[in-house]
């Protein structure tokens, strides 16, 4: 089962997925982990499904481990870059929550605020109402709002090569689900939708007076040394040394490289870009309370039942505002955020105490794997590294 997927064809939905080619090894170990400890046959065994390159950190406070596996594209024996950056996807929902609720402890937004009294008129149209509508249901996804399903890009190789480069922005992406009908009445359920965090960009903005990746790096990614975190507008490529993204649009389709892409329309829903090393430390500074007050980190942590979703039920998987919470087989639970853009996917978690945060960045995928490679592949790698098995 996958989250509702979106033609654009960023959201948290598909994984890693197989590819065709051998990869080869790298490994880097660290703070007494060998190359052959438990985090690195984990990334192996990502590699294995078919992923092209892994990239993933395990911070915890005995020190830092990081591991790498396959290659930092196909046709290329060169392994992934250590520091490579990626698009971390809808996980950049969790740093657009934490903005909004840094708002709220400062007394400029309140969670039970409608969206029209902050948006005037902006969420109208084919029983869309922003006057039914709180802040906490966009965070919580429990809004009843219509995915966004007219931005080509994401379903085919032709329309990504056709349209990687199209400029739209969040305002655009909210205009056009307003031409949907709602899935649901507002609060009555859990359903994942891009347009909430589209409106929560704007949200920022109105309050703020500044541009939503301003108040990033002011509040977030400067203050925390976050130097490979930002937002990157219209700039369709990657800076520096990085891995290569990859997507199979239909399964046992051709690969396409799908590394170059615009994604200003997903702004604070899906468009961050980021390292493992950077994700980890954002996990604990949220969780120790770096970024909010106890207040805030309590309702960010309230979390609804998800319902919808197959996969997701079985796995014990509930929403809170902007994190995702599932239960470790050590007891306790985690914290995190699925991402994927096209052709990369990150996942990772923190527990509960933010001791222990891990992040695994994986290029290759497409939808048609999404449930096997889950289970089979990012789950028991996240429970093994947070319940300290990689020791």
């Amino acid at each position: 089962m996958r989250l509702t997927h979106t033609r654009a064809g960023i959201l948290g939905t598909a994984l890693v997925v197989a590819s065709t080619a051998a990869a080869l090894l790298v490994s880097d170990a660290g703070a007494g982990v060998s190359p052959g400890g438990a985090l690195q046959r984990d990334a192996d065994a990502v590699r294995d499904a078919g992923a092209v390159g892994v990239l993933a950190e395990l911070r915890h406070d005995g020190g830092t481990v990081r591991v790498r596996s396959g290659r930092a594209a196909l046709g290329s024996d060169a392994p992934p870059p250590q520091r490579s950056p990626v698009r971390i996807g809808s996980a950049s929902k969790t740093f657009t929550a934490t903005l909004v609720l840094q708002l709220v402890g400062e007394g400029r937004i309140g969670l039970e605020d409608t969206v029209e009294s902050h948006l005037p008129g902006v969420v109208r149209g084919n029983g869309n109402d922003g006057r039914r509508i709180t802040v906490r249901q966009l965070l919580q996804h429990t809004s009843g709002l219509p995915q966004t399903f007219d931005l080509p890009g994401g379903e085919s190789e032709a329309e990504y090569t056709e349209h990687r480069f199209d400029f739209h922005s969040p305002r655009h992406a909210v205009d056009l689900a307003m031409k949907h009908p709602p899935s649901s009445r507002p609060g009555t359920g859990w359903e994942y939708s891009n347009t909430n965090y589209a409106l929560a960009v704007l949200l920022v903005e109105k309050v703020t007076g500044n541009r939503w990746d301003q108040e990033l790096s002011r509040r977030i990614t400067i203050p925390l040394g976050l130097g490979d975190t930002y937002a990157p507008g219209n700039n369709p490529y990657l800076p520096g040394a990085h891995m290569r993204a990859h997507r199979q649009f239909t399964e046992g389709g051709r690969w396409t490289d799908t590394t170059d892409l615009v994604v200003r329309h997903m702004d604070g829903e899906g468009s961050l870009v980021s390292t493992p090393s950077d994700v980890n430390r954002f996990l604990r500074a949220l969780l120790d309370g770096e970024l909010l007050r106890p207040a805030e980190l309590r309702e960010m942590q309230r979390t609804v039942k998800v319902t919808g979703q197959p996969m997701l039920e079985e796995l014990g998987m509930r929403y809170g505002l902007g994190l995702m919470r599932f239960d470790l087989s050590c007891g306790g639970h985690y914290w995190t955020h699925f991402g994927d853009v096209l052709g990369t996917s990150t996942r990772g978690g923190v527990t509960e105490d933010g001791e222990r945060a891990v992040t695994v960045a994986a290029t290759g995928n497409g939808d048609h794997l999404y449930e096997r490679m889950h289970r089979d592949a990012f789950v028991p790698m996240i429970d093994r590294a947070l319940c300290g098995a990689a020791e």
